[in-house]
């Protein structure tokens, strides 16, 4: 609910703030006195583009200021928050500030919750808040998509059970289609791909490396290419080791050997001798194991001639041919090609794919059809029983012969809300065509509409807040009791702010604010300065009665006029509040 609205220099309003409450708020004054700047502030706070002209003369900026008080889940609460702003809460409700301010220059600022944001979040936070019908505002329903919105949520749950579960199935039909049509797109490319990658795994199939086999051959070229170096060293070491050639007296078992034998002469009269003698054995036992291995060492040598280096070479310049296109290493060969073939499973793949996703495409859209049918037949019969309520109402609002005709019309074309194009068209009398709304009416009769169309879904499609002026442009007499009656209707559901001239309008309100244009003059109190503004005020009891006077017969303190006015008063409590 719209609980405050302030406004500073914008029009000939200097500085007003508007006490707003539930129910029928009425706006009312003379011609001029700046009335439909309440409705000009209101949309500048739903993301209207700003006017620099509506800067009060010699200002240097206007604004508009309101402060709404919602539910703290509302989704305006959640999308101010997301813009950076805050709600603050107090007993369970949430209050929240919208501002926006125009300067002289024509540039233009806006805050969500205490903070500056973008324009176009006041428009977002406004589509779920406010709803304003104007003499040349966009309305709400002018839209297709908005018209069958409003049908859908007049339909109830009964179409919203049906539609849930089509366009779960519609989201799948279109995820398979991209599927498909991705498919068929990139087959060439594909295919491409597939060869490339066959061909390379035919080639690294045919070498058929093994996990670390460079670097294993690495060091058997390294180890083949310096063999006599190896060879000599190994025999010298042999040699030492164990001289046959030379002896037993010089080399390194035969002195181990001698040393372990003279500590065993002794080893009983001493235990830490006796522990010499046995690690000496245990030296000797190892010098001839490592004696043995270089003597195995020297003949392998001498079997691996320059023919095993030669293929040795070989095999690594394939293995390096392949490390140059594939990975630096073997190792990261041999999983790029296991990646590889998962992949290449996946493309010879896709003939079958294509065929299992073709099929399922056209399952799915003759699933689609079936429940797109239910959806139009649910439609046909709300749109009946909405155009029957709307046309009942414009009757009593001065229309008598005006009937709203909902087009309900299948296509061939499935889209998420189904294959319906929906179309609300006003048929001003038998034999007329109908047209879409906004066109071949005129504003008065269009808000007129718009007003009967709202009374019949505010109960189903609510919105916290409606914004009329000059609803009831063109009407008067009884015509204009009925509008005040059903705008009374409409504010039981919602709250209702109207600007409006008739006096059987503004009877009905809960709240009554009247607009004030002073003229003011110079300090001898004659002469006009120029300079004109607006005041704002919330009338009392008996400043309604005499408001309504002065609408009424433009002579508020006549005793005729009031007595008539009050008549009004009492007659709006009275008269029945149709449901």
């Amino acid at each position: 609910m719209l609980e405050e609205l302030r406004i500073r220099d914008l029009g000939v309003i200097t500085d007003a703030a508007l006490p707003l409450g539930p129910g029928l708020s009425v706006v009312t004054g003379e011609t001029g006195a700046g009335k439909t700047m309440v409705v000009t502030a209101v949309g500048l706070l739903l993301g209207a583009r700003s006017d620099a002209g509506a800067v009060r003369s010699g200002a240097k900026s206007a604004s508009a200021e309101a402060v709404l008080k919602l539910d703290p889940a509302h989704s305006a609460v959640q999308r101010a928050k997301e813009a950076g702003g805050d709600a603050e809460e107090f007993d369970g409700v949430a209050e929240l500030l919208l501002a926006r301010t125009v300067g002289a220059d024509g540039r233009s600022r806006a805050y969500v919750g205490g903070r500056a944001a973008p324009v176009g979040v006041l428009a977002e936070l406004g589509e779920s808040l406010v709803v304003v019908h104007g003499q040349s505002d966009q309305i709400r329903l002018k839209s297709a998509t908005a018209q069958r919105h409003a049908l859908d949520r007049f339909a109830g749950a009964p179409l919203a059970k049906i539609l849930g579960e089509y366009q779960e199935k519609y989201n799948h039909w279109k995820a398979i289609q991209s599927e498909l049509e991705t498919l068929r797109r990139e087959a060439r490319e594909r295919l491409r791909e597939a060869e490339s990658l066959d061909a390379a795994l035919k080639e690294i199939d045919e070498v058929d490396p093994q996990p670390g086999e460079d670097e294993t051959l690495k060091a058997e070229a390294v180890k083949l290419a310096n063999v006599e170096e190896l060879r000599l060293a190994a025999a010298a070491a042999h040699e030492s080791l164990i001289a046959e050639e030379f002896g037993e007296s010089g080399d390194a078992t035969t002195m181990v050997d001698a040393a372990k034998r003279t500590l065993e002469h002794v080893a009983e009269h001493d235990e830490e001798l006796r522990s010499a003698a046995t690690r000496l054995a245990e030296v000797g036992f190892l010098l001839n194991d490592i004696a043995a291995e270089l003597s195995s060492y020297q003949a392998a040598l001498d079997t691996e001639g320059p023919e095993r280096l030669s293929e040795i070479e070989d095999r690594r310049a394939a293995l390096a041919k392949l490390i140059r296109k594939y990975a630096p290493s073997i190792d990261e060969v041999l999983e790029w090609a296991a990646t590889a073939r998962t992949r290449l499973d996946e493309l010879q793949d896709d003939s079958s794919r294509i065929e299992t996703l073709d099929a399922e495409v056209a399952a799915t859209e003759v699933a689609l059809r079936k429940q797109a049918a239910a959806i139009s037949k649910a439609r046909a019969k709300a749109a009946k029983d909405l155009s029957g309520r709307v046309s009942a109402e414009l009757k009593a609002l001065a229309m008598a012969d005006a009937t709203l005709v909902i087009e309900v019309e299948s296509t061939d074309s499935l889209g998420p809300w189904g294959t319906d194009e929906i179309a609300f068209l006003l048929q001003p009398h038998s034999g007329a065509p109908a047209r879409p709304l906004g066109k071949g009416a005129s504003g008065g009769e269009l808000s007129r509409v718009m007003l009967a169309i709202e009374v019949v879904l505010a109960a189903v499609d609510p919105v916290p807040t409606f914004v009329f002026d000059e609803v009831d442009a063109g009407v008067g007499g009884r015509a204009a009791v009925e509008i005040g009656r059903r705008l009374a209707m409409l504010a039981r559901h919602v709250q209702v702010l109207v600007v409006t001239h008739l006096p059987q309008v503004a009877a009905f309100a809960d709240q009554h604010i009247r607009v004030t244009k002073t003229s003011v003059r110079g300090s001898d109190g004659k002469t006009a300065t120029g300079f004109t503004s607006s005041d704002v005020q919330l009338l009392s009891d008996d400043e309604r009665v005499k408001e309504l006077a002065r609408m009424l017969a433009g002579q508020e303190d006549s005793e005729s006029a009031q007595a008539h006015a009050q008549e009004l008063l009492d007659d709006a409590k009275l008269l029945p509040q149709r449901a």
